[in-house]
């Protein structure tokens, strides 16, 4: 019999799950998948990930917007993001953060409504979820700035070696491990997770991307994360069930939830 896991950062919202939605969402449930997080991205994914909370008992929303999704944000946008993180199934700010794989957003736009983001999440008291895509010292040197040490959270699917792996440890953020993790050229993930405490990892999928191996290049969703399980605990040094365990406790403790 299989364990529960919790699959701390999905998409469900997207566009890619329209068709059968419900039926992956009742799937996942009897393939051991306890809790899910849907992570907001932009103003309308917010709403969508409220939504799905309401819906369904075992899913849980975060509230923010992504980089990429900064270039129209506004005061107001802030606005409703604060009188919706009261719920009690908002369990984060994000996903937020800096991503400079594009040009667009520019660079001052994106740390702007980060720093806006944070400031947020530190008077709304809760978690945030953050992205850093080719952007890491930027990101860093933001969040020492706003003392986001203080407000604690993950950094999502992280993709930086291990002296920047140190840092975020250090200053109490779990990190994000997903489908990467089992890839070929993942041995950058690989030697993280080895050398970091299993206490500040959570299994997340970034569903409907990232699949894991075998089955990368198809869509995401959070039953493989039991393939994560198995490549953490052989890095680990630990059968897939006591992964599940483990990271689930983080989870719960890293959103609150009772």
């Amino acid at each position: 019999m299989k364990g529960k896991i919790f699959d701390t950062h999905a998409h469900y919202d997207d566009r890619r799950f329209d068709r059968d939605r419900k039926e992956v969402l009742e799937m996942i449930g009897r393939e051991g998948v306890g809790l899910v997080t849907n992570i907001g991205s932009s103003m309308e994914a917010n709403r969508a990930a409220l939504e799905l909370a309401e819906e369904y008992d075992f899913i849980y929303a975060a509230i923010g917007v992504h980089p990429s999704d900064t270039a129209e944000l506004t005061e107001a946008d802030m606005d409703w993001l604060e009188q919706n993180a009261s719920w009690e199934k908002v369990v984060a700010i994000g996903e937020i953060g800096l991503d400079y794989h594009y040009d667009e957003p520019e660079k001052d736009w994106q740390k702007k409504w980060f720093r806006r983001q944070l400031e947020l999440a530190a008077k709304v008291k809760l978690p945030v979820c953050i992205h850093s895509r080719e952007a890491a010292q930027d990101t860093l040197e933001i969040m020492k700035e706003m003392h986001a040490g203080d407000i604690g959270g993950v950094i999502h699917c992280f993709s930086y070696g291990w002296d920047m792996a140190r840092t975020y440890l250090d200053m109490g953020f779990y990190l994000g491990i997903g489908g990467v993790v089992t890839f070929k050229n993942g041995k950058k993930l690989k030697e993280v997770v080895e050398k970091a405490p299993i206490e500040q990892l959570v299994m997340e999928t970034d569903a409907p991307y990232l699949t894991p191996e075998p089955d990368r290049g198809k869509r995401n969703d959070s039953h493989y994360l039991w393939a994560v399980a198995e490549e953490i605990g052989r890095l680990k040094g630990m059968d897939r069930e006591e992964v599940a365990r483990i990271t689930w406790e983080n989870g719960k403790r890293m959103y609150g939830i009772a």
